[in-house]
């Protein structure tokens, strides 16, 4: 954001005109400069900050410059548990959907969708599904069909001014296996559309591995131990997972990361 005023400010340092007094001692001058300096350099922060909220940006200078700009308007993190045994049981069902709204600009959460699914196929989850999830049989039970809650997605997608052609956003997952493999896998087997904005996702993994030089075998375990972050909640459960992909996100985003697309287009 330019300002002329600001940039004047600016400019009078360089070109001389804010000259200090010839006849200072030059222990005065060396005090007084930096002062006048920091003075002009605050006046020019306070303008650009005046003429950035004008715009509706409300953050800070310092959050503004803190990371490059990214590409997205918004990430949606999304982490999807579905019934699941030992051995594994087909088809498997997404018994919990839940998706953080993240503002490409702050990368801070402004928004939470997240809902319990009611498996059909297998009704009853297994002991090996509540020991890895954490999601008991009463979660479950009475909750909306997956048609109904990807509905209730796309009511919350457009309340979020998401489906907006103007808006970009773009699904964020930990890994291929949510958007490629489950929920298209399931949407087939029940005779469900899939709707357009789940067709495209940037994997969490790829990334990291991207930003960082390795591959995180462990998934976010890795990940937050190569970044120095302490994991957040419970692993494997959906909405917990997705708070630390922010966490790792907003991380790789402050070290100057600029997050692309990595899925392939369907």
């Amino acid at each position: 954001v330019s300002d002329a005023s600001g940039c004047s400010m600016i400019a009078l340092l360089h070109t001389g005109a804010a000259k200090l007094p010839q006849n200072l001692p030059s222990r005065a001058r060396q005090a007084v400069s930096p002062l006048l300096l920091a003075g002009v350099l605050k006046g020019y922060s306070s303008i650009v900050s005046r003429k950035l909220a004008s715009h509706g940006f409300g953050a800070s200078m310092a959050a503004m410059s803190s990371f490059p700009p990214q590409r997205y308007h918004y990430f949606l993190v999304l982490d999807f548990e579905a019934t699941c045994d030992k051995p594994q049981i087909h088809p498997q069902e997404i018994i919990e959907f839940p998706i953080l709204k993240l503002n490409g600009r702050t990368m801070e959460i402004e928004s939470t969708f997240h809902m319990y699914v009611q498996p059909v196929v297998h009704p009853q989850l297994t002991p090996f599904c509540t020991e890895l999830t954490g999601i008991i049989q009463g979660m479950v039970d009475g909750q909306p069909s997956l048609q109904q809650v990807l509905e209730r997605v796309d009511e919350w997608m457009a309340k979020e001014g998401l489906l907006d052609p103007s808006v970009k956003s773009i699904f964020v997952t930990c890994g291929d296996w949510d958007l490629k493999v489950m929920l298209p896998g399931q949407c087939q087997y029940l005779g469900l559309p899939v709707a357009d904005y789940f067709k495209q996702w940037i994997n969490l993994k790829k990334a990291y591995s991207f930003a960082m030089g390795s591959w995180p075998k462990n998934g976010l375990l890795d990940m937050n131990k190569g970044l120095n972050l302490q994991h957040i909640g419970r692993p494997h459960s959906g909405i917990d997972d997705c708070k630390n992909i922010a966490n790792i996100m907003k991380t790789l985003a402050h070290r100057g990361f600029i997050f692309k697309q990595t899925s392939k287009p369907f």
